[in-house]
């Protein structure tokens, strides 16, 4: 089948199998890596995007259901010379490890930032359950998350 959305501002039209994951999509069919597998089970996060506003796990969502939509992947957000204030701020609070899960937790973290008011350490914790790091204790980036939240 043959599906047609926007990513990062770019329409872009492929050609995949109807029970093809939006994740593979991106990551196969697009090339962009930055969204991460880690499950494949809706449990960690790693693939978390923004559909149409706010954030989504792109592997929950099939090929058909993508028709339309208005994507946005962590290489849509900022670059090297010119990083989303979140991005910023993970790099700042040291709110990364490894790095496998900041893409989608970032990604996550502007949603929850852009959709809430009033955020405070337990707010962004709860706004945070979906999305697991393996490495860190999460202190750096609910700091994080805080700073962009009180600069907002």
């Amino acid at each position: 089948m043959k599906v047609t959305l926007t990513v990062n501002g770019e329409e872009r039209e492929v050609e995949v199998p109807s029970n093809t994951l939006l994740v593979e999509i991106l990551r196969t069919h697009l090339g962009l890596t930055g969204t991460h597998v880690g499950c494949d089970t809706s449990q960690c996060g790693a693939c978390t995007i923004h559909v149409d506003g706010r954030a989504v796990k792109s592997c929950t969502v099939l090929a058909p259901q993508a028709e339309g939509m208005q994507i946005t992947t962590i290489e849509g957000i900022g670059s090297a010379d010119n990083l989303h204030p979140m991005q910023a701020a993970f790099r700042e609070c040291h709110a990364l490890q490894c790095g496998f899960c900041t893409p989608g937790m970032i990604m996550q973290a502007i949603d929850l930032v852009d959709n809430n008011s009033n955020l405070d350490n337990r707010a962004i914790r709860e706004g945070l359950e979906g999305n697991i790091c393996r490495c860190t204790g999460y202190h750096n980036i609910v700091r994080a998350i805080q700073s962009v939240a009180d600069a907002g």
